[in-house]
C-alpha cells in the first residue's frame, strides 16, 4: 500500500471521529480536514491514476456537501451583489 493510500485512509478515520464530535466541537478540524483534501486528492494524483482521485473526490465530496454547498450560494451571492 502506498503512502498515498495510507494518508487517505488515516484521513477517513479522523473525518469519522470528526462526525462524532458534538456540532460545536465539529467546525475547527472539519475545517482543517477540508483544507488537506485537496493536498492529499494532488498526491493520490502523483502516485495513482485519475480513477483512484476520482473516486477520493466524491467521497470528500459527500461528505463536506453541506458546507461546500453552503461556501457556494455565499460565493455566487456575494459575485452577483458586487457587480
Amino acid at each position: 500500500m502506498t503512502l498515498s493510500l495510507i494518508l487517505a485512509c488515516i484521513w477517513v478515520v479522523a473525518a469519522a471521529l470528526v462526525a462524532m464530535l458534538p456540532m460545536r466541537h465539529q467546525f475547527a478540524p472539519g475545517i482543517g480536514l477540508l483544507i488537506c483534501a485537496p493536498f492529499l486528492l494532488a498526491f493520490l494524483g502523483y502516485q495513482h491514476n485519475f480513477w483512484i482521485v476520482l473516486l477520493a473526490a466524491i467521497a470528500i465530496i459527500s461528505m463536506f456537501r453541506r458546507p461546500l454547498f453552503y461556501m457556494l450560494r455565499r460565493l455566487i451571492t456575494h459575485n452577483r451583489g458586487t457587480s
